[in-house]
This record gives C-alpha cells, sequence and structure tokens, in this order.
C-alpha cells in the first residue's frame, strides 16, 4: 500500500512512524502539536496535570484527552496550568470521558472552523460513571483541518471484535448529522485514548520477564491493535509510532510496579495515539516523541504523549480554503 506519513515502516494498516527527536517547533513547521491520553482512574492532582502538560510549551496546539475523569472541574485545573501560554479553545465532554483543545494565547481568530460530538457505547461502573465510547473535536486552525478523537473502548483481552465494532461505528457516527457529502475531509485525524486493545497469546509473568529486560519491542507482534490493523479491520492508512515504552496498564496504583491483585494483569498498550493524513501530497506529518508519562503515580494507566509537527506543500491550495 502507498505511504501516507513520512519515515514509516510500512506494512499492511497501521505502518509505524520512525520519531525524530529533533524539533525546532514552528521554525521549520506550520504547526506543532502535543498530543496526551490518560485514563485517570477517577483521581487527579493538579501536580499531577502539570506534570502530564510538561514545562516545555513552544507547541502551537495542546490535545489533552482523559478517561475515566473524576468529578472535579478538569476544565478549571487544565486552563490553570496552561495560563501563562495557552487558551482553552474548545471542549468536548460525556461524563467521564474528555477531550481538550488549547491553542496559543490571543490566537483565536485563527480559529475558522469549530464542532463538537460525541459517540455514546456503554453504561456505567465503580464509583464513577465510566462512560465508553468517544468524544471529538473538529477544528481549522491556521487553515489546517484537524479532527481529534478521544476514545474509551471496551475492556477485557477477550472483547477484541467488540472494539473492532466499537472503532467502526465511532468512525462512521462522529459529525456524521446533516453533513455535507461535498465537504472536505479533515486534513489530520487523529485518535487517542484508551482503546483497550491486550497483548495476545502470552502469560503475564514471561510478558513481565521481557519488559523487565527492556526488550518490550519485542511484544509488538502480540500487541491485538497492530494485529487487527494488518487483519484489515480497523485503522487502516493510519499511523503510530514505534512502541519503545513500557506497556502503560496495569499498574499498581502509587508505583510503578505492574498489577500484583490476584488478576495479575498481563501488561498491555491500552493507551495509544494514532493519526492518518488524508493528502500527503498536500501536508506532511513529522513525529518527535511518542513516549509515556511514568513519573505520575495516581492511576493505574500511565499517560502517553505524542509530539507531532505539519508542514504544508507550499504549491498546496490548502490555506486557501
Amino acid at each position: 500500500m502507498d505511504s501516507v506519513c513520512s519515515n514509516v515502516i510500512t506494512r499492511e494498516g497501521i505502518q509505524t512512524v520512525a520519531v525524530e527527536n529533533h524539533c525546532n517547533f514552528s521554525r521549520n513547521s506550520d504547526l506543532c502539536i502535543c498530543v496526551v491520553t490518560w485514563n485517570m482512574n477517577g483521581q487527579v492532582s493538579y501536580e499531577d496535570l502539570v506534570e502530564l502538560i510538561g514545562s516545555n510549551r513552544k507547541f502551537d496546539l495542546l490535545i489533552v484527552g482523559l478517561q475515566e475523569v473524576p468529578r472535579n472541574n478538569i476544565a478549571r485545573l487544565l486552563k490553570r496550568a496552561v495560563a501563562e501560554t495557552h487558551d482553552l479553545f474548545a471542549k468536548a465532554i460525556m461524563q467521564s470521558l474528555q477531550l481538550f483543545v488549547f491553542g496559543p494565547r490571543n490566537s483565536e481568530p485563527l480559529v475558522k472552523e469549530l464542532k463538537v460530538d460525541k459517540y455514546s457505547v456503554g453504561g456505567f461502573g465503580g464509583l464513577i460513571g465510566r462512560k465508553k465510547g468517544a468524544v471529538a473535536i473538529r477544528i481549522n486552525y491556521k487553515g489546517i483541518t484537524m479532527v481529534f478523537i478521544s476514545c474509551h473502548l471496551s475492556a477485557h483481552a477477550r472483547n477484541v471484535e467488540e472494539r473492532n465494532s466499537e472503532c467502526r461505528h465511532i468512525l462512521h457516527s462522529l459529525f456524521s448529522k446533516n453533513q455535507n457529502p461535498y465537504a472536505d475531509p479533515a486534513h489530520i485525524t487523529v485518535w487517542l485514548g484508551d482503546l483497550n486493545y491486550r497483548i495476545q497469546g502470552l502469560n503475564t509473568h514471561p510478558v513481565r520477564n521481557i519488559i523487565h529486560k527492556d526488550l518490550q519491542k519485542l511484544l509488538t507482534s502480540k500487541d491485538q491493535l497492530l494485529q487487527e490493523a494488518e487483519r484489515g479491520q480497523i485503522f487502516n492508512g493510519y499511523c503510530e509510532g514505534s512502541l519503545t515504552f513500557k506497556p502503560t496498564y496495569k499498574y499498581n496504583i502509587g508505583s510503578s510496579d505492574y498489577d500484583t491483585s490476584y488478576k495479575v494483569r498481563v501488561p498491555s498498550w491500552t493507551d495509544r495515539i494514532l493519526f492518518k493524513i488524508d493528502d500527503p501530497e498536500k501536508i506532511n506529518a513529522a513525529l518527535h516523541s511518542y513516549e509515556s508519562i511514568d513519573d505520575i503515580y495516581s492511576s493505574d494507566h500511565k499517560p502517553v504523549k505524542a509530539h507531532l509537527c505539519l508542514t504544508v506543500n507550499k504549491h498546496s491550495s490548502i490555506t486557501s480554503r
């Protein structure tokens, strides 16, 4: 299949993107985006949110997707954390599933389109309403149309087909109401969230031994998300950075130790960030980081962060839209 991302290892389904560590931010790019996803497990501290965002604020857009959000006003805490550099452009909230888009202060006039949508696929559980499904924001900023989808899919290793079905329904349903059939597609679509795909076919102790030796890349062939994409079930044409960080679930709360409960769950990369360029001749996407944030301990998930920069082909008419 044709490559839709730069610097990729070609495969059917999801294409693995090489991470270009150095970034000059907007000097060599038209738009730099910091994307963060985190399943909060119903807990939050302001210090964790500050750590989540980080101190380097040279990016243009900040996208924060959260799952299992507690009842606190997270928007208020996030706005406080980025107040010196960024303003809240948009939010999409469906109970515990939330998505926020922040942009540079005083740059809101550069937003030409803004739409919000949501799609529910589940009910409640535990002490908080743990909503499953997706929330999404469509935004045109600096002439680039982007769709960000933050999701929380069905849990448990056995429910692969259920997750696949949810992905397809979410993609087909979002922004479909009163959709203009002649409208241009988004230049880039970014999926983030707790997709809940697991390591398949290995018991927990062999998996942990591999991770302990820092050889987790050997586990990617057992990752359900990549397997299902290769089967053509989901995310065809999407890109993702190499899974060089440790699986992000499930940890003992308050530590970086994997689950020691009676379930001793198999560590898995449940938390992911993927992206798809509609027309690579118009926009080039470079991934400058894809990593977990291991210094946050309040949840049984580790957050995942990506740094993505877009460059518009100078011969493209993209900015005239």
